[in-house]
């Protein structure tokens, strides 16, 4: 089972599941998730692979959907449900092929496609730091800045680094979704339609979502809504937390 941190009482109000990207974890969700708590109970997952997860041989969407899909039926049976970017793709998954299981479903920066670029560079960094007496995140920054230039991306990675244990490791299974690049790059082969009501929020600076995937994505979701959100690229409720926390709200409620 997936580790879940959870943020609220349960209300009348369904719950409300988070199911973070690539690299991250449901800490870099928290305060999101504690301010939506105010009105309904929010749980945020440490994906497979991922967090305080377990570590697993595959990193596939049907496996991601699985893992998402026994967490809901042990809380309950029925969620709203939130992804970003590899998540979103993971809860689009669950969304197709278990639909009994989602109330409203969230898709952030992603579409149902798959995509060129890989992130295996990142994963090839974070193999490669030296954490050889490594007890400081700035010292950690330091050498990441040798293979990774940006700060942003650096500080994003480095929430994964457990500067606690010793030596330092990552809390990420970099061998898996190294050589599972191309099933999380990918979208898999998925038929039929989900009929709830869905949101795709982008960022009007990412090219995660553009106007040729329309056509797919009203095809698989077929009940969507799409909102833009300006001056922020993948990492959107990361660069205008109050923005995107206000247009969840507007959708949920």
């Amino acid at each position: 089972m997936l580790n879940v941190l959870s943020q609220g009482s349960p209300t009348g109000k369904p719950p409300l599941l988070i199911v973070h990207g690539l690299f991250g974890s449901a800490r870099n969700w928290g305060v999101i998730q504690k301010r939506l708590s105010d009105g309904r109970e929010v749980l945020a997952v440490d994906q497979r692979n991922h967090g305080d997860s377990p570590q697993l041989d595959s990193q596939s969407y049907f496996d991601m959907a699985g893992d998402v899909a026994q967490v809901i039926e042990a809380h309950g049976g029925k969620m709203d449900v939130l992804g970003h970017s590899m998540g979103g793709k993971a809860v689009m998954v669950l969304a197709l092929t278990r639909p009994e299981l989602i109330n409203r479903l969230i898709v952030a920066d992603i579409a149902p496609v798959g995509y060129a670029h890989s992130q295996n560079s990142l994963v090839r960094a974070m193999k490669g730091l030296d954490l050889e007496g490594l007890t400081l995140r700035s010292e950690a920054n330091r050498r990441l800045s040798e293979t990774v230039a940006s700060e942003p991306v650096r500080a994003f990675l480095l929430q994964s680094l457990d500067l606690k244990s010793e030596p330092a490791q990552w809390k990420l299974n970099l061998d898996v979704l190294e050589r599972e690049m191309d099933k999380i790059v990918g979208f898999p082969d998925v038929t039929g339609s989900f009929n709830g009501e869905t949101l795709f929020v982008y960022g009007g600076a990412s090219d995660y979502v553009r106007p040729e995937f329309q056509p797919r994505i009203d095809a698989l979701f077929p009940q969507n809504s799409m909102v833009r959100l300006e001056g922020v690229g993948h990492w959107l409720h990361a660069e205008k937390p109050r923005e995107f926390e206000d247009i969840i709200r507007e959708f949920l409620d």
